[in-house]
């Protein structure tokens, strides 16, 4: 990972520090750092040296260790935490929001997990468990129950008494208000409530048009409400619309970044959790299935040319031409497939304007098709002096370059209406699409207009 250049610092003095053993001197190091900071160390450090480091840390500051966990990673963090004892793991993710610390106890090993969660449910702040019920990458995970609301009955001036004494708050930037029964009725900004007199009530100058999300709603969609809408939270209710949490936008930018990142590793058959420094064997079992399926695709695309091998035979100048054709279209898909996938994945796609989408990325292929068709058919003639075989390769990518384009638009929408990741699967059939049409196209015009063609003599 990218590793800033004040931490790059920090990083070699805690190498030299571990490796002399300077224990103390690592501790008062480690100390002095912010818990993001710490987390970009961690994860620059080798296995061993992490753990090392880390235990080293949670020693003689649990909190700030914990914290660093949390900002490192939920899969990352639980896996430093994994060898230590359930009780002491239970001490220390009560040091951290419920939201940080359910994602933490959700990847630790199942006995494991099971055994801390016992022993934090009977205690204050035990929602954690509660967490952990609702779906993966859903609000009702993500979420802090910990929200601080305002019942609709109080003044302005009681509203202000109330937040003064309140603990534990997540943020205070908004006010939600809430009915005896706790549904979310309202909300309201603390500078509002702040510059309005102190018998007002909260009724008043609430706005009653509330922006929220259901403990169920995708984590996507949330973070597309937070970033459409410019909060810097939004309220989390349940299916009577109880206010239960609420998601700040600190949370928000971890999952457009973890989104982000998932989407691209996609893109490349890549899984999200690989890295620069996984274990060989971890990378491997990552990356080998999306290859085995692209293996067998690719002799897909390698059966079509050889139904041309006679073709290929007569004019050997289609073998080293071939590539051109099949690799302009599969980055022409990869273009396209990089604009639709994330106007999917933003909410721009939909299938209500699908078609306008469709007309233009054909026309763009259409456009691209021509224009490289054009200096395909000069590099042709040129390279083989022969204007047929150019003629030839243009029309064969224009035609493939249409076919990238048009493939590029409706297989991930085909893949979203299947409910399946557009950003995981899409890359391998486009790949096998441009390959077997940019072959079928170029090979089969060649052999329909062999005899204009500069064919090898015979024998």
């Amino acid at each position: 990972m990218v590793v800033p250049r004040r931490n790059e610092l920090v990083l070699e003095s805690v190498r030299r520090l571990l490796r002399m053993g300077a224990t103390p001197n690592l501790l008062n190091l480690l100390q002095k750092q912010h818990p993001a900071d710490l987390a970009q160390v961690f994860a620059a450090l080798n296995e061993r040296d992490c753990h090392a480091v880390f235990n080293v840390l949670v020693e003689r500051n649990g909190k700030l260790a914990v914290e660093a966990l949390s900002e490192l990673g939920a899969e990352k963090g639980s896996a430093l935490l994994a060898d230590r004892p359930a009780e002491e793991i239970a001490r220390l993710v009560q040091e951290i929001p419920s939201d940080d610390a359910a994602g933490l106890i959700d990847n630790l090993p199942d006995e494991l997990s099971a055994v801390v969660l016992d022993l934090i449910r009977p205690k204050p702040g035990g929602g954690v468990s509660e967490l952990l019920d609702y779906d993966e990458q859903t609000a009702g995970r993500l979420m802090n129950p910990n929200v601080f609301a305002l019942p609709e009955d109080l003044t302005a001036g009681e509203s202000i008494t109330a937040i003064q004494t309140a603990r534990d708050v997540e943020m205070v930037f908004y006010l939600y208000v809430v009915d005896q029964r706790r549904h979310l009725v309202g909300v309201t900004s603390l500078r509002r409530l702040l510059l309005v007199a102190p018998d007002t009530p909260l009724k008043r100058i609430m706005t009653s048009d509330v922006y929220s999300a259901r403990v169920d709603t995708d984590q996507e969609e949330v973070a597309r409400q937070v970033a459409s809408y410019n909060l810097l939270a939004i309220p989390v209710v349940d299916q009577e619309n109880k206010l239960v949490g609420v998601i700040t936008v600190d949370d928000v930018i971890d999952i457009l970044k973890d989104e982000a990142t998932e989407d691209v590793f996609r893109l490349a058959g890549v899984s999200a959790e690989d890295g620069v420094l996984s274990a060989p064997f971890d990378s491997l079992r990552r990356r080998l299935p999306w290859l085995v399926v692209n293996l067998f695709t690719a002799f897909v695309a390698a059966w079509v040319v050889s139904l041309f091998a006679n073709t290929i035979g007569q004019v050997v100048a289609l073998a080293f031409l071939m590539p051109v054709v099949a690799g302009m279209g599969g980055n022409a898909a990869t273009q396209t497939l990089a604009v639709v996938v994330r106007g999917i994945a933003l909410g721009e796609l939909t299938w209500s304007n699908a078609r306008q989408a469709l007309f233009k990325e054909g026309l763009v292929g259409l456009g691209n098709g021509l224009v490289l068709g054009l200096v395909a058919m000069l590099g042709a003639w040129l390279l083989a002096n022969d204007w047929a075989l150019g003629a030839i390769l243009g029309l064969a990518m224009i035609i493939n370059m249409f076919i990238a384009a048009t493939a590029g638009t409706l297989i991930p929408l085909g893949l979203r209406a299947a409910k399946v990741d557009p950003a995981l699967a899409s890359s391998v059939f486009i790949t096998t699409l441009t390959d077997v049409f940019g072959f079928l196209s170029f090979l089969g015009l060649a052999t329909l207009f062999l005899r204009f063609l500069h064919t090898a003599p015979a024998g």
